[in-house]
């Protein structure tokens, strides 16, 4: 086995590292999420309980960080979604390289989503926009789950790639 594989899994408790943090940020953002909307609708039908203006737009873009937090998330687990169908029928070398065509693909979009999600969080609107509500906070808080998904995306998919590309130099125990 290529001395390559035995430095990557020196790394891999980064990896493991990485996804405890993602993990907890998503906690902390359903905790805000709970709390806010729950203030809300209480605010709604108890007159002493504040009900913000700014509770939707807090809610939403919450609920975004931890839509795209959460899908890097899956694929470190290795439990996004995926056709496995024909995998039963097919060659296992076959499986395998389309294994790596598909974290190939992945690792693309994270890139596009990483270098155009950067673009749009330099761009006037982002920059220049304010929330409705929040007039003090700038929009560019709504787009930076953009590049943060694609950076997510491309730090778990390198981990599946090495383990893919793995796949073709180790046995398969039975």
């Amino acid at each position: 086995m290529p001395k390559i594989f035995d430095a990557f899994e020196k790394i891999r408790p980064v990896y493991n590292w990485t996804y405890k943090v993602v993990m907890f940020i998503c906690k902390i953002l359903l905790i805000v999420d709970i709390l806010v909307t729950s203030m809300a609708v209480a605010g709604r039908y108890i007159e002493f309980i504040p009900d913000p203006a700014w509770s939707e737009q807090v809610v939403l873009t919450c609920m975004v960080y931890m839509a795209v937090l959460s899908a890097t998330l899956a694929i470190h687990t290795n439990s996004h979604i995926r056709m496995t169908v024909f995998d039963q029928y097919l060659p296992s070398k076959v499986v395998k390289t389309l294994d790596v065509v598909a974290d190939i693909a992945v690792m693309v979009l994270g890139l596009i989503l990483l270098v155009k999600g950067i673009e749009v969080c330099n761009s006037p609107l982002a920059k220049f926009g304010k929330y409705e509500s929040l007039p003090w906070l700038s929009r560019v808080w709504m787009y930076i789950p953009i590049p943060l998904a694609g950076g997510s995306m491309m730090i778990f998919e390198i981990e599946q790639l090495f383990d893919h590309i793995k796949a073709f130099f180790v046995k398969e125990v039975q």
